[in-house]
């Protein structure tokens, strides 16, 4: 497994620390899947920012670029044309060992939980936790995962693995992994696709209140317009291109 695939699946973050000014600067981006002869472009000239305590949603058609640019900005994809400045770093260059170093601080969400199908959601959570300096003792990683969990209505599944859980279950496992080290950066791509409606709301509440308690912020890709009210801007794509924000 790769150095990339592994912290996506260990949902590697690290705690905020201290970054002023924008959380993400995008100037120029261009991105293109194919052959240097033919190419496909998927990204077109896309500028695009991300000030600390802000919720953006991403929306827009299937194929308009949205993944794309969301894996750049998380270190997940080599920039190719354009400047990505993540959390104050220039990706444009920038080595593998950097392009992790990134990743430590972004907490992602994925459409496919990535569970290790062995370990207890408790487990799970702890490991996240590990990722960090200094490494919480086994009863502070209890009370820190117990508190993630209550609002995601998964408080009596801590010890449960994902064979036991259902799809949502195990997808608000993934949210909470995401967030338990209180990133600086939240990138999630469409985290309330298999969640109710009562789910959903908790999610976005544990997302809002991490921003506003830490001053971090969040970029979401979905579809779902029941979040759209709760966004501080909703950005639209449309072939490669931001055709809207708002």
């Amino acid at each position: 497994m790769s150095a990339v695939a592994a912290d996506a699946q260990h949902g590697e973050v690290s705690s905020q620390g201290s970054h002023t000014g924008p959380m993400v600067v995008a100037r120029g981006v261009e991105y293109a899947f194919g052959t240097d002869a033919n190419p496909k472009p998927i990204l077109k000239s896309v500028d695009f920012t991300l000030e600390p305590g802000e919720f953006v949603i991403l929306t827009g058609p299937s194929g308009a670029g949205k993944t794309t640019l969301m894996s750049l900005i998380g270190a997940l994809r080599t920039v190719q044309t354009g400047s990505i400045k993540v959390l104050g770093t220039e990706l444009e260059g920038l080595s593998p060992i950097g392009q992790r170093d990134v990743r430590r601080r972004i907490g992602f969400i994925f459409q496919d939980h990535n569970l290790f199908d062995a370990l207890t959601a408790f487990q799970t959570l702890r490991l996240a936790m590990e990722l960090i300096e200094p490494h919480p003792s086994y009863d502070e990683a209890l009370v820190r995962a117990r508190a993630i969990m209550e609002p995601l209505g998964m408080a009596e599944e801590l010890n449960s693995q994902p064979g036991q859980l259902s799809g949502g279950q195990k997808q608000r496992v993934a949210i909470a992994r995401a967030l338990i080290n209180e990133p600086a950066l939240i990138l999630a791509d469409e985290p309330t696709a298999s969640l109710d409606q009562g789910s959903a709301g908790a999610v976005i509440g544990i997302v809002r209140e991490r921003i506003t308690r830490s001053r971090a912020a969040a970029l979401m890709v979905t579809h779902d317009t029941r979040l759209f009210s709760v966004a501080d801007r909703v950005v639209r794509m449309e072939d490669g291109r931001v055709t809207d924000s708002n």
